[in-house]
Parts: structure tokens; C-alpha cells; sequence
């Protein structure tokens, strides 16, 4: 990959709020982020990466299930975007990031309570529009003349692997836009702004038939580890700590594996 992919800037354009997936498909899981449970009882915020959308939306309605009277508040976004609010102080009671560069910043911060694990991997894949209509069929396809194709910027995990991805195949993408995260790049094959993207398959799997796969054999170089961890920051360290062991647990590895990660 040249230079050129080392200054990529991060762009908006475009960008679908990662709250309006999970609300999609799991309304009332968000309504409940919205606004504390009547009667009071402990609120948890948990910061979590957009491919998380899935398994947590369900675990934290799961995990409030289990825990009466607790409101479970997600803030899913791009990684990097999450780690830049502990930094800068937001509050949060635990965080799961896409990748472990990212997760280290927060470590090296002093933010993190112990040593973050890991709960699942994630691996790239290419999002098409249904039918495929720009013909893609692997990744060298991507550098084709008039494609347009959308990507993670480098800031972040889904943009880091695609980076190493590029590497691996020993091609250079001229994306037409780089999105803050990879719900950013779903939305933009989703809606046919563009001919293909580069994803994780859980976002594959999520979408369902709103997008095609593509399979390319250089992702097995560019694996995403996803590590966990309760903030030092927590004002419920207690509660914190029953939501990590939920998800490192049978029901969160079980949630996890169905929405397409990998499990350690």
C-alpha cells in the first residue's frame, strides 16, 4: 500500500449513527438507553464498538433481565471515537473495542480497571449491493477504474485491517469515501451509494439480504481481536464487573457466535 493511505482523513459524509442500527434491530433495547427504568435502580453505560450492535443490543436486554431494576446504557460507535471519549473524560463503566491497538490506548491512559480480555474475533469481507452489479469478485477488484468503493478510515479497526488487507493482496484502493466506522460504510452499499465495501462478516450476516459477500483469502491476515474491560472510572464497579463476566461467559460467547465472531 503507498504513503497516500497513511493520510487518510476521517470523513463523515454519509455517516448512519450507529444507535439507528441497533434501534432497527432492537427498538426497545434502544428506548431503554434513552431514559432511566421508572422506579430508579443502578444504570450501567457500556461503551462498545458498532460491529457489537448485534450481540449487545440482546445481551444488555439480557443482562437487565437477569439484574432488576439495572438500565443498561449503550454507546455504540466507531472505536476510536469511544476510546477518544474516555480520554476525554466521558463516563463509562466498561468498554469493548474492535481491536487491541485501540483498547491500548485506554490501557495506556490508566483508564481501564486489570487487563482487558479478549471475547471475540472479527474478520473483513467485501459488502456488495444485491446482485452485484459492479461484477466484484475479489479483492484486486476493488482497484478497478470507476468503482466505487467505500472503506473504514485508517483511525479506526475495520480501516486498520483493511489497510493490512491491502498490504496482503498487494493492491491499492482509491476509496470514494472513508467513513468513522463500519455501520458508515454498511450504510453506504446498503443504499447503493456505493459498489462495494469492506466489512466484517458479522455486518454481512446482519444485513441479510440487503447486501451480497464477497470472500477474499488475504482477510486471514487481517483478523480483528476484540478486547473487554471495566473502567476505572466506574461508578458501579460491582455492576461493571457482573456485565464483563455475562459476556465472557456461556451466554455472551453463545450471543457472540451466532452474530458470526469468532470465540477464543
Amino acid at each position: 500500500m503507498t504513503g497516500s493511505a497513511s493520510g487518510r482523513q476521517l470523513t463523515r459524509t454519509g455517516f448512519r449513527p450507529v444507535w439507528l442500527l441497533a434501534c432497527l434491530l432492537a427498538l426497545t433495547a434502544c428506548s431503554s438507553g434513552t431514559a432511566p427504568q421508572e422506579g430508579g435502580g443502578s444504570e450501567l453505560t457500556v461503551f462498545a464498538a458498532a460491529s457489537l450492535a448485534v450481540p449487545f443490543t440482546a445481551l444488555a436486554q439480557d443482562f437487565e433481565a437477569a439484574h432488576p431494576g439495572t438500565d443498561v446504557r449503550l454507546n455504540l460507535a466507531g472505536s476510536a471515537d469511544l476510546a477518544a471519549q474516555i480520554q476525554a473524560g466521558a463516563p463509562a463503566d466498561v468498554f469493548a473495542s474492535a481491536d487491541e491497538a485501540t483498547m491500548a490506548k485506554v490501557v495506556d491512559s490508566h483508564l481501564a480497571a486489570g487487563e482487558p480480555q479478549v471475547i471475540a474475533t472479527n474478520t473483513l469481507t467485501i459488502a456488495v449491493p444485491p446482485g452485484n452489479p459492479a461484477g466484484i469478485t475479489g479483492f484486486g477488484d476493488l482497484a478497478g477504474t470507476g468503482r466505487q468503493v467505500v472503506v473504514c478510515a485508517v483511525q479506526v479497526p475495520c480501516g486498520a485491517a483493511a489497510e493490512k488487507a491491502e498490504h496482503a493482496a498487494g493492491v491499492d484502493l482509491s476509496p470514494v469515501s472513508e467513513e468513522s466506522s463500519v455501520a458508515g460504510v454498511m450504510g453506504k452499499v446498503v443504499s447503493g451509494e456505493a459498489d462495494a465495501g469492506l466489512v466484517y462478516v458479522t455486518d454481512v450476516r446482519a444485513a441479510g439480504e440487503e447486501v451480497e459477500e464477497v470472500a477474499f483469502p488475504e482477510a486471514g491476515r487481517a483478523v480483528n481481536r476484540y478486547p473487554l474491560v471495566r473502567l476505572s472510572g466506574s461508578g458501579n464497579a460491582e455492576l461493571a464487573d457482573a456485565f464483563v463476566r455475562f459476556i465472557r461467559g456461556a451466554e455472551g460467547r453463545a450471543a457472540l457466535e451466532e452474530a458470526g465472531f469468532g470465540v477464543p
